[in-house]
C-alpha cells in the first residue's frame, strides 16, 4: 500500500543528500557561527553553553563549601560571600538547567517527529543569543565585583534601592529578565513544533513520550516565566524611578514579590524535572529492551504535573502567616504531587522489572536518579507538612532537600541522557574506563555533600550564613558536606574528561548503537543539518511502542533512501512538513528561513538596550524600544501576490498548500501560544492589583476624591478603543473601513491610557494604588504600539488581502487580544481609584 503523498522511488541517494546539503548548510568563517539557525547547531550551543555555566556554578559552590569548612574561616568576607551563594543560584536555576532542557528539546525533537527543524529556526537562534548576552551581563558583573548578592529569588526590602543601593541587584533583574526572552521563545517553539512540525501520519496517540514531556514543560514554562518577568519589571521600575509596588510605607507590599517569584519558582522545579524524565522515558525503554509500561498513565500523569505545580507557590511561604484554610490547601496540593510523580517512577520500575535491562553507563546513572530522587521526594512531602516545614523552613534542610530533588531529578538524568546521546553528537563511540569511576564519584560525593545537611538543618543552621563561631555542633557535619562537594567536583571533572576523549579520540559508532527504537537513531551518525534526507510518511510505522530496531533499520534505509516525503530539496528551499494537530494529517509545506544574520543583530539590540537600563540611560532605552520594533519588523519579508509563485516553490506541493498560503499555518500557531504568555503576564499583572487592594497596608488611606469628567471620558475612550478591537478580531476582513475602524480603535486604547495616567490624581512615587494603574495603563499602551508595528510590518510586506489569510488571522489575534485587555484594564483602572 502507497500513501497518496509518498514520491516515486527513483531517486538518487547521492543526488537527494547533496541537494540537501548544498539548502541546509552554514556560512563559511564567522559568518556561518554567527547566522546558523539550524536546530541541530543551536541546540548543541544551548547544551554546550549551559555546561561551560554549570562548571562556573560548581566553582562557586566549592568556594561557598571551603568558607563553611571552618566555623570561623575567613576565605572570603560577608559581602563576597553573598555574591557567591546569589550567583551559584542564579547560574544553576537560569543560566544552566533551564538552557539545558532548551538545548536537549531543540536538538532532538525534529529528530524524534520525523521533521527536519522546528518550526521557527530563527526564534530559536534568537533565544539562543539573549540567554549568552544575559548570561554574559552576570558573569562580567561576577568579575566586575558587582554580582547580586540579595539570594537567588531577590526578596524585598532586601533587594530595594535603600538596602541594595547599587547595580548589583539591576543586574540580576536586567539579566535574568535577559535570559527569560529565551525561555519564551524557546516555550513558543516547543510547543508549535511538537503539535504542527512531524512526520505525517504521527498523531497525538502516536506522539513519542519525550515530546509529551517537552510539551508539558513548555506549558508550564508559558504559563509559569511570564509572573516572574512581571515581578522583575515591577521591581525593577521601583529601583529605577521610585514607583512603590513593594514598599509598605507608601501602600506596597514586599509579600507581592513573593507571590510573584514562587508563582514562576514552584513550577520551575517540576519544569527543571518533566524533560529529565523525558529522556528516562526513552533510556529505560531501550535498555529494558521493551516499551515504557502504562503508556497512558504516564500521559495522565504529566498534565497532572502540569495543573497541580500551578497550586504548590504557597509551599515556600508557610511561614509568612497566611490563613490557617489556605495552609490546609496547599499543604494538601504540596503532598498531592507526589502522587503523578509515582506513577512515572513505579512505571519506570515495572518496565526494568519486566525487561532485560542491559547495565550500560546511562544505566548507572538513571540508577543514582531513582535513588537520589526518591529520597528527596520524601523530605519535600515533609516540607509539604506545615508544623514540620514551620521548624525546617530556611535552614539547610532545605538546601539538602533542593539539591537531592535538582541533582537527582535534573542532573542524574542529564548525565544518564549525555552519555546516551554522545554518539549521536560525535558519531564516536566511549572510551572504556573513565565513565563509571566518574559515576561513583558524584555519587559519593552529592550524597556525603548534602546527605548530612539535613542533620546540620534539624540542628538549627540557617541558609546563607558565612561564619558560625557560636555553634560547634555544626562543624564536622560541615567538614564531611564540604569534602563531599570535593568528591562531588573530581567526579564532575571526571565525567567532563571522559567525554573529551570519547569526542576527539572515540572510534566511529554503528548507526543506532544502542539498538533503540526510537526516530532519533533513524539517520546517520553525526546527524546532517537536514536529518533525514526524506521524510516519514503514514504508512510508514514510526510508533516507537511498536518499532523494534530491525524495523527502525528498515526505516531509515528508505528514508535515506528517499522513499519518503519531501525527497532531497529540488527547489532549493528548506523544507518540513506542516500537520493537523491531533490527526498529523499532512496539512501545508512549509518553507523554512535559511541563515541570517537578523537574530544576532536583534539580540545585541536587546542586549544594548538592557545595558542602557543598567547604567541609567533611559533615553537611550527608550530609543531602543524603537529600533527593536523596526529590526523585529525587518524579520518580515515581502512576499508575492497570490497569484504568482512563493518565491522558487510552487503554491501546491504533492497535493499540499505552500505555508503562505495555509489559513491556520506556524505564524497563527505561533501568534497563539505567544498570546497565552502574555495572558499569564497580564493576569498576574490582575493579581497584583487585587493583592495590594486586599492585603497591603495604606491602601485605602489615600483621600476618595472624585475621578472628575476627564478621567471619566479617557477611561470610556479606553473601553470604546478595546470594543472596536474586539470587533475586528472577531471578524478579520481586508477592507478600508475595517482597517480604518482597527486604528482608530489602536488610537483610541493608546491614547485613552495615557489620558487616564495623566489624570489619575497622584504620582506613582507617592502610592502603590497610582503605581499599579501606571503598570495597567504601560501595558495596554505597549500593546497599542505592538499593533502599530504589526500593521505597518504587514503593510510593507504587502500582506493583508483575501490570499493572506494566515496574516489576516494573526492580526486578528491581536486585534481581539488587546481589545480584551483593554476593556478589562480600564474596568481594573476604575475599580482601582475608588
Amino acid at each position: 500500500m502507497t500513501n497518496e503523498h509518498s514520491p516515486p522511488r527513483t531517486h538518487d541517494p547521492a543526488a537527494l543528500h547533496a541537494e540537501l546539503d548544498a539548502v541546509w548548510r552554514s556560512w563559511p568563517g564567522w559568518r556561518g557561527f554567527v547566522g546558523e539557525v539550524n536546530h541541530g547547531a543551536i541546540g548543541m550551543r544551548f547544551m554546550a553553553t549551559a555546561i561551560i555555566y554549570f562548571a562556573i556554578g560548581g566553582i562557586l559552590a566549592m568556594l561557598i563549601r571551603v568558607q563553611l569548612a571552618n566555623p570561623r574561616a575567613a576565605f572570603v568576607g560577608p559581602d563576597i560571600y553573598n555574591q557567591l551563594f546569589t550567583m551559584h543560584g542564579t547560574i544553576m536555576m537560569f543560566l544552566f538547567a533551564i538552557p539545558m532542557l532548551e538545548g536537549l528539546a531543540l536538538y532532538l525533537l525534529p529528530k524524534f517527529m520525523g521533521a527536519r527543524d522546528m518550526a521557527y529556526p530563527r526564534l530559536s537562534a534568537l533565544g539562543w543569543w539573549c540567554y549568552a548576552l544575559g548570561g554574559l551581563i552576570l558573569l562580567v558583573a561576577m568579575f566586575a565585583g558587582v554580582a547580586p548578592d540579595s539570594g537567588w529569588f531577590m526578596y524585598t526590602p532586601l533587594s530595594d534601592k535603600v538596602h541594595t543601593p547599587g547595580i548589583n541587584a539591576d543586574v540580576w533583574l536586567l539579566g535574568v529578565t535577559f535570559v527569560e526572552i529565551s525561555a519564551i521563545c524557546a516555550a513558543v517553539e516547543i510547543t508549535v513544533s511538537i503539535l504542527k512540525v512531524r512526520a505525517e501520519g504521527m498523531s497525538l496517540a502516536r506522539l513519542p513520550l519525550f515530546a509529551w514531556y517537552m510539551l508539558g514543560t513548555a506549558a508550564m514554562m508559558l504559563i509559569g516565566f511570564p509572573p516572574l518577568i512581571l515581578g522583575s519589571i515591577l521591581l525593577e521600575v521601583q529601583r529605577a524611578f521610585d514607583w512603590a509596588f513593594f514598599d509598605p510605607a507608601r501602600g506596597g507590599d514586599p509579600i507581592l514579590w513573593q507571590h510573584l517569584f514562587w508563582l514562576f519558582g514552584h513550577p520551575e522545579v517540576y519544569i527543571i524535572f518533566l524533560p529529565a524524565a523525558g529522556a528516562l522515558s526513552v533510556m529505560i525503554a531501550t535498555f529494558a529492551r521493551q516499551p515504557i509500561i502504562g503508556h497512558a498513565m504516564i500521559i495522565a500523569a504529566i498534565w497532572a504535573m502540569v495543573f497541580l505545580s500551578f497550586g504548590l507557590w504557597v509551599h515556600h511561604m508557610f511561614t509568612i502567616g497566611i490563613p490557617h484554610l489556605a495552609l490546609a490547601f496547599f499543604s494538601a496540593a504540596s503532598m498531592l504531587v507526589a502522587v503523578p510523580t509515582s506513577v512515572q517512577i513505579f512505571a519506570w520500575i515495572g518496565t526494568l522489572w519486566s525487561g532485560r535491562p542491559r547495565w550500560s553507563l546511562p544505566m548507572l546513572h538513571i540508577t543514582g536518579f531513582f535513588l537520589t530522587f526518591v529520597l528527596g521526594g520524601l523530605t519535600g512531602v515533609m516540607l509539604a507538612a506545615v508544623p514540620f516545614n514551620w521548624q525546617a523552613h530556611d535552614t539547610a534542610f532545605v538546601t539538602a532537600h533542593l539539591h537531592y530533588v535538582l541533582i537527582g531529578g535534573f542532573v542524574f538524568p542529564m548525565l544518564a541522557a549525555i552519555t546516551y546521546w554522545m554518539p549521536h553528537f560525535t558519531g564516536r563511540r566511549s572510551v572504556r574506563g573513565l565513565g563509571g569511576a566518574a559515576f561513583w564519584l558524584i555519587f559519593i560525593g552529592v550524597h556525603g555533600t548534602f546527605l548530612l545537611m539535613h542533620l546540620t538543618g534539624l540542628l538549627g543552621m540557617p541558609r546563607r550564613v558565612s561564619v558560625y563561631p557560636d555553634n560547634p555542633e555544626w562543624e564536622l557535619l560541615n567538614l564531611i558536606s564540604s569534602v563531599g562537594g570535593f568528591i562531588m567536583t573530581a567526579g564532575f571533572a571526571l565525567f567532563a574528561v571522559d567525554m573529551g576523549l570519547q569526542l576527539f579520540m572515540g572510534r566511529r559508532t554503528k548507526r543506532n548503537p544502542w539498538r533503540a527504537t526510537s526516530l532519533d537513531w533513524a539517520m546517520r551518525l553525526p546527524p546532517p543539518t537536514y536529518n533525514l534526507a526524506s521524510l516519514p510518511y503514514a504508512d510508514m510505522d514510526t510508533d516507537e511502542r511498536r518499532l523494534t530496531p530491525s524495523r527502525l533499520d528498515a526505516l531509515a534505509t528508505k528514508l535515506a533512501m528517499g522513499d519518503g516525503m519531501l525527497a532531497g530539496a529540488p527547489r532549493g528551499v528548506r523544507e518540513t512538513l506542516i500537520v493537523d494537530a491531533v490527526s498529523g494529517k499532512a496539512e501545508a509545506i512549509a518553507v523554512l528561513p535559511a541563515n541570517t544574520l537578523r537574530p544576532a543583530i536583534t539580540a545585541l539590540i536587546i542586549g544594548v538596550f538592557f545595558l542602557a537600563m543598567l547604567s541609567g540611560y533611559y533615553w537611550v532605552a527608550a530609543a531602543m524600544v524603537l529600533v527593536i520594533a523596526a529590526t523585529c519588523a525587518s524579520w518580515i519579508k515581502p512576499v508575492q501576490p497570490a497569484d504568482t509563485a512563493y518565491g522558487p516553490v510552487p503554491e501546491r506541493i504533492e497535493g499540499l498548500p505552500a505555508a503562505p498560503y495555509h489559513s491556520h499555518g506556524l505564524g497563527w500557531w505561533g501568534s497563539a501560544v505567544l498570546l497565552l504568555a502574555n495572558t499569564s503576564l497580564f493576569v498576574s499583572l490582575l493579581f497584583a492589583v487585587a493583592f495590594l487592594a486586599v492585603v497591603a497596608p495604606g491602601w485605602e488611606d489615600l483621600p476618595q476624591e472624585s475621578p472628575g469628567i476627564g478621567r471619566w471620558a479617557a477611561l470610556l475612550a479606553t473601553g470604546a478603543g478595546g470594543a472596536l478591537l474586539t470587533w475586528a478580531g472577531l471578524r478579520p476582513q481586508d477592507r478600508s473601513a475595517h482597517r480604518v475602524l482597527a486604528g482608530v480603535g489602536i488610537f483610541a486604547v493608546a491614547g485613552g491610557s495615557l489620558a487616564v495616567f495623566a489624570l489619575m490624581g497622584g504620582s506613582p512615587i507617592e502610592h502603590a494604588r497610582y503605581a499599579v494603574q501606571g503598570a495597567i495603563c504601560a501595558y495596554l499602551v505597549v500593546h497599542a504600539l505592538i499593533l502599530t508595528t504589526m500593521h505597518l510590518a504587514a503593510a510593507r510586506g504587502h500582506r493583508i488581502g483575501v490570499q493572506r489569510a494566515a496574516t489576516q488571522g494573526v492580526l486578528a489575534q491581536w486585534h481581539g487580544y488587546t481589545g480584551l485587555v483593554a476593556l478589562v484594564g480600564a474596568l481594573a483602572l476604575a475599580v482601582a481609584r475608588l
